[in-house]
């Protein structure tokens, strides 16, 4: 039973990594950083008319370094690589704007042939609503405003006052052929003057990318050119990465939602999907706004509902294909950016730049957190943003456990069950949990009363995955007949020749226990789920059961190993008594001790600590303390201490008394 699961970590497992380094801690902003970020803050939004364009042109450059690259690779040189690549990215978004005004002008001549149908609509939610319903306590309120308008209309003039006949006025405009050529091109002069100054700069910084990049690491990162030219690389490529990969999501959004259209009859169907592609650019609100404008012109065109519900299901099926099947596919959480992040960066760059600023504000953001990863200085900006856990596992429970929440512990203990078993959960995550709470105790920082929360809690979350460990256990039942697989078998499979089996414990009896506190009882239930796992007969004892004047009161007959676990490994002198007044109950009994350790512990010194105190094995994680439980090893005697003889003094002679020497 449950002989073949194995000791080691698959090294791609994310939360594993780093388990022993602690909860990440968020760096202090000091003044002057807080400045930068102020001063920053600023000159974007003033000097928004100057870096929009520059941000812009920067994406576009990211976006098109790929397409460059792969054109210089087929013979192409650098010039006309990079011109093709900005007069093609251009030309399809003058084609794309093209077809959107034209299908814009189109739609507003019909608008007034879809009216008819909106009054009739508004009409029969009217009939039909009660009257008190939304739709009559707005009309009447539009009504009575109408109302009051047109009384001060229509109101008299004083009697005291003549009354004057208004008089006629025309007016004619006299305007020369260059001030009418002024007013058409002047609104055009300011989008088109963006446009080249964009197209030019982004030439510019294909062909100069090699020297931008060599100038920026020597103003900002000569002093660390391996963190700079990696924080670049992660830059381009996710930027590089997102941008294409949200285009190709957006286009196999885009042509079912438009054939789609057509097929229900909407007019201007290819404007609808050209819009819900560019508008999935714009997170979360973007698709949202691309639905609304179809549906109110179903809401127009048809008389009945029908077109309107079909319409919005059309909507919304594509959505639930495009978020849950295609995007994971294609485009996954690639960012590194949290949801939440992504609502905050689109109200923030919407405040800074404008619509613009919310169509950039996911590629923008995801260069912040690339500079928070790999300049200490923000780090702060990947901990806000970044959708990377900034605590460990083990400091997350811990901080759950602290909480008095075992609920959402057991939830995290249930995710991490998921793909691991229950001893690498204990031996990684839940005991490295505990030893936080026993630092604090040390340090004097932990009251009693949260002391026992925490030990209450970490019971609980015990007590929770007991349904977990049955399932593993009959899961394991029927591979305990299979045979190991051989040497060349095991590095086939991509096993560690450091794999360690636990053992089988059926037919085995085991008592548990802590060495001096709540925490440590905490610690033996998680050692006596996992046992019972093995297949071995398991009890538990508390730490007050250990006393001198209650160890004899253990029921220890029908027991073959007692482990008794410390988590504060300035125990050993507390162990050696334990170890002898357990050996002196039961001379046949094997003991072992477990000093939990998030490091674990030299297997030498864990022999000669084992000598010491007399007992059977020393351990320092799980694995060695189920090796040692399970061990079929006859028990160590019990050391009799040799007896110090007391040294008397002589006795000085006794003097007769003078009388009898007389």
């Amino acid at each position: 039973m449950a002989a073949n699961r194995r000791n080691g970590m698959h090294p791609s497992e994310p939360g594993l990594v780093g388990i022993v380094s602690g909860a990440r801690v968020l760096p202090r902003m000091s003044l002057p950083t807080v400045a930068t970020v102020v001063g920053a803050v600023a000159a974007l939004y003033f000097g928004r008319e100057i870096f929009l364009p520059i941000a812009i042109a920067l994406l576009l450059t990211f976006a098109l370094a790929p397409m460059v690259s792969a054109l210089k690779r087929i013979g192409i040189p650098r010039l006309p690589a990079v011109i093709a690549s900005v007069m093609g990215a251009f030309t399809v978004l003058a084609l794309f704007s093209f077809v959107v005004a034209t299908q814009v002008g189109e739609l507003a001549q019909n608008i007034p042939l879809y009216q008819s149908n909106i009054v009739t609509k508004i009409r029969s939610l009217k009939e039909t609503g009660v009257s008190g319903g939304i739709v009559a306590r707005l009309s009447g309120v539009i009504e009575r405003v109408g109302q009051e308008l047109d009384r001060q209309e229509t109101s008299q003039p004083a009697a005291d006052q003549p009354r004057r006949e208004p008089v006629p006025v025309e007016i004619i405009a006299r305007e020369r052929p260059l001030q009418v050529l002024q007013n058409l091109i002047g609104p055009l002069i300011s989008p088109l003057a963006s446009a080249g100054l964009i197209i030019v700069v982004v030439i510019f910084m294909l062909l100069e990318r090699e020297d931008l990049r060599d100038r920026f690491i020597r103003l900002v990162g000569y002093g660390d050119l391996h963190r700079t030219t990696e924080a670049l690389q992660d830059a381009g490529k996710r930027v590089g990465r997102y941008l294409l990969m949200q285009l190709v999501v957006n286009i196999l959004y885009a042509i079912p939602i438009t054939v789609g259209l057509w097929v229900l009859g909407i007019p201007n169907a290819l404007l609808w999907g050209l819009l819900a592609l560019a508008l999935r650019f714009v997170p979360y609100i973007g698709p949202i706004i691309g639905a609304l404008l179809p549906l109110f012109l179903a809401l127009a065109v048809a008389p009945g509902w029908s077109l309107v519900l079909w319409t919005a299901g059309l909507f919304v099926v594509m959505e639930m294909i495009t978020g849950n099947v295609v995007e994971p596919w294609l485009y996954g959480s690639r960012t590194g950016l949290s949801p939440l992040a992504i609502i905050v960066a689109a109200i923030f760059w919407t405040w800074l730049w404008g619509p613009l600023g919310l169509v950039l504000s996911t590629p923008l953001t995801v260069c912040l957190v690339v500079l928070g990863r790999h300049v200490p200085q923000f780090e702060f900006l990947d901990v806000l943003f970044g959708n990377e856990p900034v605590l460990e596992l083990h400091a997350r429970l811990y901080q759950r456990l602290l909480a008095g929440d075992p609920e959402e512990a057991t939830d995290h203990a249930e995710e991490f069950l998921e793909e691991k078993y229950l001893f690498e959960f204990y031996d990684k995550v839940a005991i490295p949990a505990l030893l936080l709470g026993e630092q604090d105790r040390v340090r004097g920082v932990m009251g009693d009363e949260q002391r026992r929360r925490v030990a209450a809690s970490a019971q609980t979350v015990v007590a929770n995955l007991e349904d977990s460990a049955r399932e593993e256990a009959e899961e394991d039942e029927p591979a305990a007949a299979e045979p190991a697989p051989a040497d060349e078998d095991k590095q086939a499979q991509g096993e560690s020749e450091d794999d360690t089996e636990l053992p089988d414990g059926t037919d085995m009896s085991v008592l548990c226990a802590g060495g001096r506190g709540e925490l440590d009882d905490a610690a033996a239930a998680m050692l006596a789920q996992v046992l019972e796992v093995q297949g071995a007969t398991v009890s538990k004892a508390s730490f007050a059961d250990l006393d001198p004047a209650s160890i004899r009161r253990l029921e220890l007959d029908a027991v073959d190993t007692v482990v008794v676990g410390f988590l504060n490994r300035d125990s050993v002198k507390h162990a050696r008594f334990l170890v002898r007044r357990l050996k002196r109950a039961k001379s046949t009994l094997r003991v072992g001790i477990v000093f939990w350790s998030e490091d674990g512990g030299d297997k030498k010194t864990a022999v000669e600590l084992a000598n010491d105190i007399n007992a059977d094995f020393v351990a320092y994680d799980m694995v060695e303390a189920v090796l040692g439980a399970l061990s079929s090893d006859p028990p160590v005697a019990l050391k009799v201490a040799a007896k110090r003889r007391m040294r008397r003094r002589p006795r000085p002679a006794r003097k007769a008394p003078l009388a009898a020497a007389k």
